[in-house]
């Protein structure tokens, strides 16, 4: 069921901050940035040869990633993220054998324009776990 890693996710104090690192002192290939309003994020993404680094940033007060950031304020490790070759199948699947999937339960549209759901961290040794259908 779980396909490649698709991207990890790096909650950031600082977006222009962290995307100039990763682009000046790594010599990565670095987005522009983009506003996620129904994440209520603002993304950057870091490409690499086998997988992408996506920058996070709050969008808005009562953004997710702006509650992270309260706890977390130097940022951090935020999510994996996996590709799924069928979203609803998978939930299906994660969901019989006890797994907790965030929100309502339905995808949603992700950054890469694609269907997306959460998976409780408490599920997942500790780690916010984001399928994504490829």
């Amino acid at each position: 069921m779980i396909g490649r890693l698709n991207h990890v996710a790096i909650a950031v104090p600082d977006l222009e901050k962290a995307a100039r690192t990763y682009h000046e002192t790594l010599g990565a290939r670095v987005s522009a940035p983009a506003d996620e309003p129904d994440h209520g994020v603002t993304v950057v993404f870091v490409e690499l040869p086998n997988t992408k680094i996506e920058l996070l940033h709050p969008l808005g007060k009562n953004s997710p990633i702006a509650k992270f950031l309260e706890r977390n304020p130097d940022g951090g490790m935020h999510h994996l993220c996996y590709e799924v070759e069928d979203i609803i199948a998978a939930r299906d699947r994660l969901k019989a054998a006890g797994a907790r999937v965030l929100g309502d339960g339905e995808p949603k549209i992700g950054a890469h324009g694609k269907p997306v759901l959460f998976l409780h961290p408490k599920d997942f040794v500790g780690t916010l776990v984001e399928i994504e259908q490829v």
